[in-house]
């Protein structure tokens, strides 16, 4: 354990900004997920003078590219970044300690512990719901959708060879790719509203920055508590 005493330094540039436009490429895939699932009723007029579904695909398809390209940037800086950078990708779950925190935290945020622990990077919880639920969830994303996406190309296309050639197979069918790609965006919307009803609140009551430190990279501790950073 250690005490603060000044600002600590902990998220790069790089995460920052990937942080930034992953969030806004989200909400861009969510909306338009949602619509492509759900159309909106056909405009009247002539056919050729609307392209109204057309815009919301590539939407949807451009989005999705920012975030394959993010996730492997941000993979890369896992490796080339702080050890703040990696936690999300790494998480230590065979050690004791690391446990430890998860189930204090899980007590905390269910007002059963009167303060938090202090952590200059990510919380133990934060680390285990980032890596289960985005990382993964996020890769799931990318592979399902350029399995789909592959299928619309055609057999000549590196994305049916690279994903389309060997997914659908698995899956079945395009329909239960589709399906299961629908139902885990639903489950990276419900873990983005619990991450920022989680910042918010830790803004308030946890006597550490969170909202800030996301925009500047510096964590700022409001009291003299000990930094539990063992895990």
């Amino acid at each position: 354990m250690s005490t603060p005493t000044t600002p600590v330094y902990v998220y790069e540039l790089p995460v920052r900004l990937w942080h930034s436009v992953n969030a806004l490429a989200i909400v861009v895939l969510a909306v338009s997920g949602y619509l492509i699932a759900s159309p909106l009723a056909s405009p009247s007029g002539e056919a050729s003078e609307h392209f109204l579904m057309g815009y919301i695909r590539f939407a949807h398809f451009a989005a999705g590219y920012v975030l394959a390209i993010g996730i492997a940037g941000r993979a890369y800086w896992a490796y080339a970044g702080n050890e703040h950078a990696r936690q999300i990708f790494l998480p230590p779950l065979l050690k004791a300690h690391f446990w430890d925190g998860v189930w204090c935290e899980i007590r905390w945020y269910c007002f059963l512990e009167k303060q938090p622990r202090h952590y200059v990077g990510h919380n133990p919880l934060a680390i285990l719901a980032m890596h289960f639920a985005f990382v993964w969830g996020a890769l799931f994303m990318i592979v399902t959708g350029f399995a789909l996406y592959g299928e619309g190309e055609g057999q000549g296309s590196w994305q049916y060879a690279l994903f389309s050639s060997w997914l659908l197979p698995l899956f079945g069918d395009s329909q239960t790719v589709h399906t299961w790609h629908h139902l885990v965006m639903w489950l990276i919307v419900c873990f983005v509203v619990i991450h920022v009803y989680v910042a918010v609140r830790e803004e308030k009551l946890s006597g550490q920055s969170m909202l800030s430190t996301i925009v500047t990279g510096w964590r700022v501790f409001k009291d003299d508590k000990p930094i539990d950073d063992a895990h």
